[in-house]
């Protein structure tokens, strides 16, 4: 795990050096979360009836998918010129295509994260080719990244696509040390929208939720077109980024309020319980 606290310590000092660099008017970070991953966990309310130990109006900005060349390029900028930090969950097979890309990605100071090899819904695999698939998927991020992979993956956090977990690949992850990362709330930019219409969305659920774990998608047009007027929105109604490393100890989490259930759930199983749970 040597690798894993020095990734981890580069992150924090380029973190805090951009802090202090960041102009006038820029949104910022406000603070530096890190997460504790011995013995694994889960969070994002979306999935998970427990989540990161945020403050009301806290904002963990997240990104799956990418690398995608031309396009997380311009997400990268975005969030430079506001002195933002920002999580990225890679695809390795999109890591591998475009390695550069994804080595900038850390080297700016941002935090990395898996999303399997080929974003297959795991929970429908067997288990062996799903656990493969994540295997294949932090190797080539970390050569793509680090250029060297092992068997342990340098990173401790991963997303499910789709969300779609399953006990025995979450027991193994925890096993890794690895937690689990879903969503407090998604931006749904995966349907035909326009950029104003995503911008006006993700800000109407931030204001519901009062902050939370954000998940955005760097492969989408839609999204790297609004992503400067929403950090934008962002610092104008008060919200306050948060940039998870990973960190040491246990995972800390909050429960989730009352009457909370799985909207991924309901999701996945599809029919009018899904329309409504994409809807909020």
């Amino acid at each position: 795990m040597k690798v894993l606290a020095l990734a981890a310590a580069f992150v924090c000092v380029l973190s805090t050096s951009s802090l202090a660099d960041c102009p006038p008017g820029a949104l910022g970070v406000s603070r530096i979360l890190p997460v504790g991953t011995v013995g694994g966990g889960a969070v994002g309310f979306k999935t998970y009836p427990e989540s990161l130990p945020l403050q009301p109006g806290e904002v963990v900005l997240t990104f799956d998918d990418g690398p995608a060349p031309g396009r997380t390029q311009r997400v990268l900028d975005a969030l430079a010129r506001q002195c933002v930090k920002a999580t990225f969950f890679m695809i390795g097979r999109n890591a591998a295509a475009a390695p550069a890309l994804a080595a900038r990605v850390a080297k700016e100071g941002h935090t990395i994260g898996y999303h399997s090899m080929t974003h297959p819904i795991l929970r429908r695999l067997p288990y062996a080719r799903a656990k493969a698939d994540i295997e294949n998927g932090y190797r080539a991020v970390d050569k793509a990244v680090w250029g060297m992979a092992g068997e342990r993956p340098h990173q401790p956090f991963f997303r499910f696509p789709g969300f779609a977990d399953s006990p025995a690949l979450n027991q193994w992850l925890a096993s890794l040390d690895m937690v689990v990362f879903g969503a407090d709330l998604w931006a749904s930019d995966w349907d035909p929208e326009t950029p104003q219409e995503e911008l006006q969305r993700v800000l109407s659920r931030l204001e519901r939720n009062k902050g939370g774990i954000v998940l955005l998608h760097d492969i989408q047009p839609r999204t790297v077109a609004m992503l400067p007027a929403f950090l934008q929105e962002l610092k104008q109604r008060g919200f306050r980024i948060v940039h998870v490393v990973p960190g040491p100890g246990a995972l800390e989490t909050k429960p989730a309020p009352p009457g909370w259930f799985s909207q991924t759930e309901r999701f996945l199983a599809g029919g009018s319980k899904a329309k409504r749970a994409l809807r909020q």
